[in-house]
């Protein structure tokens, strides 16, 4: 019998390398069809130039590239790395605040991480990150760099429901792109030129679509490596009052650090509590064993063993439970965070802050 079970031992373990040959190579490769014509794309990457690098001075990038994706960036003499939040699809951004211990240069590399599906890609910023001195005409030619909206039209609907379609007209610089944002809609939409100068592109309102009225839109102008930002000033539902012509959009940034907190929660902690359980049951059996003689004595062993472990698991429950907090964020775009803190960190719902490298102060 002995004879027979070696025998058929030695038959799988021969067997094994004929096991694994027989999986076929082309179903191992199936689970990235063509992983390289997959991997993200940066298609541009940006900071606001400051004029010196001094501690508490604010760098604010901006990335754009494969919507989806995590996204990071080192900079050279900084003493820890930027996570860049995706502020809208594809256009991520984050602010780095210069703190006591950098050793950040005007010449400083700053290399940027897009992450996609396990598959990062790399970029290193083209431009310098500190404004050079420079005399009238150059700042003349930074300022003729910045794109600009002229204009920023909207020919609206009389009705916002599915199906219907709402034509928007920028004016502004030549050769440049321009996207459009609509809350109450997911994602952007691009306008092409359709002249130098002048965007138009027409939306479809979708069915998953909740547009109120006086919805908010912006439009993103880019240009050399910069962009500029125009609110629209008139109703989206045909009929509303015209726009004024002697107005100039309105020209904001967007702060990509700025939130609201939503939530404070309290999180109850609590060890699993087997040192005081099995600690417990000794001290009970030992105990239990002095009483009686005989089965009288094993009943009273088992008895204090079970009611010391009950005994040491809520002594110890109530040793070593605990509390810690959790301020739960929300940013402009809809983005939540959650930030633990050991005690009370002081914030209500409803207060604004700004977010720095996971920390928060007030705003």
């Amino acid at each position: 019998m002995a004879t027979t079970r070696q025998t058929l031992a030695t038959a799988v373990v021969a067997a094994l390398p004929l096991l694994s040959v027989a999986v076929p190579a082309p179903a191992l490769a199936q689970d990235h069809p063509r992983a390289s014509s997959l991997g993200p794309r940066i298609e541009g990457f940006n900071v606001d130039e400051v004029r010196r690098l001094d501690s508490g001075t604010e760098l604010n990038f901006d990335m754009h590239g494969t919507r989806g994706g995590t996204a990071s960036l080192r900079i050279d003499g900084a003493t820890r790395n930027l996570h860049m939040t995706e502020t809208r699809p594809g256009t991520y951004q984050g602010t780095y605040t210069i703190g006591v211990h950098d050793r950040i240069r005007p010449d400083s590399a700053v290399t940027a991480n897009l992450r996609v599906n396990n598959i990062v890609t790399t970029q290193v910023l083209a431009e310098s990150i500190v404004r050079g001195p420079g005399g009238r005409e150059e700042r003349e030619r930074d300022l003729a760099a910045v794109p600009r909206v002229r204009s920023f039209d909207v020919r609206g609907s009389d009705r916002l429901g599915p199906g219907n379609d709402l034509t928007f007209t920028v004016s502004g610089t030549p050769g440049a792109k321009v996207d459009v944002q609509i809350a109450g809609t997911r994602g952007i939409f691009f306008l092409p030129e359709v002249r130098p100068g002048e965007y138009s592109g027409v939306y479809t309102i979708r069915r998953d679509d909740r547009i109120a009225p006086d919805a908010a839109v912006t439009a993103t102008i880019r240009a050399n490596g910069r962009y500029t930002t125009a609110t629209l000033g008139q109703p989206l539902l045909a009929g509303g009052p015209p726009p004024r012509r002697d107005e100039r959009p309105q020209v904001a940034r967007y702060c990509t650090n700025c939130a609201t907190v939503d939530a404070v929660n309290v999180v109850q902690t609590e060890s699993s509590g087997t040192l005081g359980t099995v600690g417990g049951a000794v001290v009970g059996g030992l105990l239990g064993n002095q009483v009686g003689s005989g089965t009288g004595r094993t009943a009273a062993t088992a008895a204090g063993a079970v009611g010391g472990a009950l005994a040491g698991r809520s002594i110890e429950r109530n040793a070593r439970s605990g509390q810690r907090f959790e301020v739960v964020v929300r940013y402009a775009n809809g983005a939540t965070q959650a930030i633990p803190y050991d005690n009370d960190p002081g914030f209500r719902v409803g207060d604004s802050v700004k977010v720095n490298d996971g920390v928060l102060t007030r705003d």
